[in-house]
């Protein structure tokens, strides 16, 4: 798959591609816990729960690496 890049220039930029970046994770995986929730199964809770904090996780990396100047070319 292959992946958007994106440019941000400037702090509004950034806050409205973090805006629909969460918009886009809660959509994929908060639906899924939401189930596990209401179906009061512990163990998908914990494992959507984990997805949920997966995803969070993999996009603030993205921004990251978005950050650093990539010195090795």
């Amino acid at each position: 798959m292959e992946q958007e890049t994106v440019t941000i220039e400037g702090r509004n930029a950034f806050a409205l591609w973090a805006i629909e970046r969460a918009r886009a994770i809660v959509a994929e995986q908060g639906g899924n816990l939401a189930i596990a929730a209401r179906d009061m199964d512990e163990k998908a809770i914990a494992e959507t729960g984990n997805a949920l904090g997966a995803a969070i996780a993999e996009a603030l990396l993205e921004v990251y690496d978005g950050l650093i100047p990539d010195d090795e070319d």
